[in-house]
């Protein structure tokens, strides 16, 4: 049975679930999960978790991401992006070097609104259904992290390319929106590409349509996920069964933090975390 992660370059128009369902399909495998949302209209990088991969999924979303977006100035829709409903228009006399002048302002911890149209839920009715029915609540300022915010180019009278790296999260289009008021014109986002996620970036990216050629074969082994850990290569029979058994392991002799634990025929185990002389096992990934 396929089990594994497969970064995919994610097509415009299709939402990340279309993704995975398109996955199942080629890979023969129920098990599939994404990490970490892209809207429709945006493209990149989407790491996918297939089989008891899919185990590593909740480790994938916490992870810093980067991202390449347009940022459209002088117009303002209910979406915060080109694909809304135009709700203000404005002449825009801000230039390069003011949208640069703005910047510092979104950069490091920052307090975001989120926008009526996400998926986030407010007394168990999710935004964008509250959205479409016209409705607008009170949404609070959530903590968001912007680790580096730069224009990349400008590519039209009023329109700019802007690296943006960000912690989990953080709304893109809302920060293009924001950056807009702040220049008293308004904006909006206009395209967006994801550049890197949980670690992957474009260069380990696949099409679909490669992986229609390719199938099971472009899978990543799940440990390649948690390459920043030390590895643990167990050594005998006895401490691959406590493991197995989910037991903790003695290492009076090691240091605190995560390891990647493996049995003495290379299998990957599990993580593992040191703590108190043992290591505890956080996630299991052997058996199907």
């Amino acid at each position: 049975m396929p089990n594994g992660i497969i970064i995919i370059d994610k097509p415009s128009g299709w939402t990340s679930m279309d993704v995975c369902a398109k996955l199942r399909g080629i890979l023969k495998e129920k098990r599939v999960g994404h990490g970490g949302t892209l809207d429709p209209m945006a493209t990149g990088v989407l790491p996918v978790f297939v089989g008891s991969a899919t185990k590593a999924v909740e480790f994938a979303e916490k992870g810093d991401k980067e991202y390449v977006a347009g940022l459209r100035l002088g117009v303002v829709t209910n979406t915060q992006d080109v694909t809304g409903e135009v709700l203000s228009t404005a002449p825009v006399s801000a230039a390069q070097e003011d949208l640069e002048a703005v910047l510092p302002r979104f950069t490091g911890p920052i307090r975001q609104v989120p926008p009526m149209f996400s998926a986030i839920k407010i007394k168990g009715q999710k935004l964008y259904e509250l959205a479409r029915r016209g409705q607008e609540v009170e949404r609070k300022p959530r903590p968001v992290t912007i680790h580096a915010l730069q224009v990349l180019e400008r590519t039209g009278e009023a329109e700019y390319l802007i690296r943006v790296r960000c912690s989990k999260g953080t709304y893109v289009r809302t920060l293009c929106h924001d950056i807009g008021q702040a220049l008293g014109c308004g904006g909006c986002m206009s395209s967006l590409r994801r550049t890197m996620a949980a670690g992957f970036t474009l260069e380990d990216a696949v099409t679909l349509e490669r992986v229609q050629e390719g199938g099971e074969a472009l899978l990543l082994p799940v440990d390649c996920f948690f390459t920043g850990c030390p590895v643990l290569l167990l050594t005998s029979p006895k401490a691959e069964r406590l493991c197995r058994n989910g037991n903790p392991l003695p290492a009076a002799d090691m240091g605190p933090g995560e390891y990647r634990v493996y049995a003495p025929d290379g299998t990957f185990l599990c993580l593992s975390r040191w703590e108190k002389g043992q290591l505890v096992s956080i996630k299991n990934f052997f058996g199907g």
